[in-house]
């Protein structure tokens, strides 16, 4: 038996195994990039841009704040608490020229969730966006942040847009709270200070710590990955043969990437090192829960994005849609949860181009396999990717043969060093192998399908069912927008499944469903409750929260 069989998926330009990345770091990665390119646009945000020249200075002068100003020393670690806005890319870069740990914190989050993750990382310093320093107020007693830098949203925008943007956020937005931090101090006094002190550069090893990438929260409280420089390279390095070549050719310096993911998130993050790397320029979307306003940046012609599944339905279902200028879009590509075949056949209906979809969790940085581009197989998550062993293995470790469903486990370069400060006993099998707690099926000719999550799976009178399933055979009905599916405790066999549906079409009657589902679902993973709202909850990122869905009444 052929032990890698997706080996004869490869296109010609992807190979097999990778080498050791030729750089120390990230910020040598970065610095290459900008000398290389330096007259071009890196980023976009709000109709500004920034050249790569313009982020390799602006970073330095931050990197010199923290290092002079601040007395911060590499290994310590400051938290990053922003949407997509410019600042981000240049703290981010900065911070990590200075040898700091990265802290990538949801700005959506409660203070409770802020606190446990600052207390978690030992975090010594923050860089924080005006709109949720009231939330950090609250909670700065129980941290040892002793350094904060607030930033305010037009503050990169130049001109007398900084001033405008600033005042219609505060004071006619109002998105501004009181808070009373009196020894904060602003991102833009941050960089004058760095700019009038020379920066020390910092020796950067591959294995020093670059991210804590908090992850689990949907599970209970958020545990650190701890990614290295390494880490992240290497999965850079994988992954450029499948994001720079696409469907239509090869993503060239000067290209437009939609980058409409929080940056906080390992998918966006390590995205925009793919992207920044081969010279395109990073069009950084703040809200794209606003579709009117993302379908608006999206007039003007871009060559690729990236997105998750419940972002491309929005679009596809949203009425502008037809505004959307795909002249130029060579490429796009979906992860962080299942793209449903409904939506990659839609999608690939109105614009020509496939959706390529990739699969990883913030623990292997992110990404372990990917659809080759013109071999895309629906309702797979493609193969594994250069460098990159997975097998599916029972619960004491043993793999298991094609075709039979297990926990997938990875091993690569790209898996990260285990949990911040925890007891990681029990997060590897015996050789290195990740359990990721996805359960999933390799086909013999090495294509890969999702089955569920373990911890969402639903037992039906000894019957495994999978949420993903019942949610991508209902999505497909042409009245529904929106689907999730979760068990529920019941009497007469252990649990049932629910589904939770969002109405496309105002008509859409429980019944309507109840006789879809007799057509295409066998008994057992029929759903023997129904409940309609208005929307379902989910993260930030677009992933539909079942663990909530299961707390909230109906």
């Amino acid at each position: 038996m052929n032990k890698h069989p997706w080996i004869q998926h490869y296109p010609t330009h992807y190979p097999v195994e990778i080498p050791e990345p030729p750089y120390a770091s990230l910020p040598a990665l970065m610095g290459e990039a900008c000398n290389k390119f330096r007259d071009l646009p890196a980023l976009e945000n709000m109709d500004k841009t920034i050249s790569f020249g313009e982020l390799d200075q602006l970073s330095t002068h931050f990197a010199s704040f923290l290092q002079n100003e601040c007395e911060l020393v590499p290994g310590d670690r400051i938290a990053i608490q922003m949407p997509n806005i410019l600042q981000f890319p240049v703290a981010m870069l900065g911070a990590l020229k200075a040898g700091l740990i990265l802290v990538n914190t949801n700005p959506l989050y409660t203070p409770r969730e802020m606190q446990h993750q600052f207390k978690d990382s030992g975090a010594v310093a923050i860089v924080i966006l005006a709109n949720f320093a009231h939330h950090l107020e609250k909670v700065l007693g129980e941290t040892s942040i002793k350094t904060v830098i607030i930033t305010e949203v037009g503050d990169l925008l130049g001109g007398i847009k900084k001033p405008l943007t600033n005042f219609v956020v505060k004071y006619v937005k109002k998105m501004v709270h009181d808070y009373h931090i009196p020894w904060a101090i602003s991102f833009s006094t941050a960089l004058a200070k760095g700019k009038a002190t020379p920066f020390k550069p910092v020796a950067i090893k591959k294995e020093d710590t670059a991210f804590l990438q908090y992850t689990g929260g949907t599970t209970g409280l958020s545990k650190g990955a701890e990614l290295t420089h390494r880490n992240v390279l290497f999965n850079v390095e994988q992954v450029v043969p499948v994001l720079r070549h696409t469907s239509r050719g090869q993503l060239e310096p000067g290209d437009v990437a939609v980058i409409p993911l929080p940056l906080y998130h390992i998918y966006a993050l390590t995205a925009s090192f793919v992207f920044l790397a081969a010279g395109l320029r990073c069009l950084l979307v703040t809200n794209p829960r606003d579709f009117a306003g993302f379908i608006k940046i999206l007039h003007k012609p871009f060559q690729t994005m990236i997105g998750v599944n419940t972002l491309y339905n929005a679009l596809l279902n949203h009425p502008n849609f037809d505004h959307i200028n795909f002249s130029g879009l060579k490429g796009c590509s979906a992860g962080g949860m299942a793209l449903q075949e409904i939506v990659f056949k839609r999608w690939k209906e109105k614009t020509g181009i496939p959706i390529g979809e990739g699969y990883g969790l913030s623990e292997t940085s992110p990404v372990l396999t990917f659809q080759i581009a013109g071999k895309e197989r629906m309702g797979s998550i493609g193969v594994p990717i250069p460098s990159t062993e997975i097998q599916m293995m029972d619960d004491e470790g043993n793999p298991l043969p094609f075709g039979e469903p297990g926990e997938l486990c990875a091993r690569g370069p790209q898996v990260f060093k285990g949990y911040w400060e925890k007891d990681n006993s029990n997060v590897f099998h015996a050789g290195g192998w990740f359990k990721t707690g996805d359960i999933a099926i390799m086909d013999a000719d090495g294509y890969i399908r999702i089955v569920d999550r373990k911890k969402d799976m639903i037992l039906v009178s000894g019957f495994n069912v999978y949420p993903n399933e019942v949610e991508g055979v209902l999505a497909a009905h042409p009245k529904v927008l929106e689907v999730a599916a979760i068990g529920i405790p019941d009497p007469a066999c252990g649990e049932a499944v629910k589904i939770v549906v969002v109405k496309k079409d105002q008509s859409l009657t429980e019944q309507e469903l109840v006789d879809y589902c007799k057509e295409n679902l066998t008994g057992y993973k029929r759903p023997k409750f129904i409940e309609f709202r208005a929307e379902i909850p989910k993260t930030n990122v677009g992933k539909i929260l079942r663990r909530a869905l299961r707390e909230q009444p109906a």
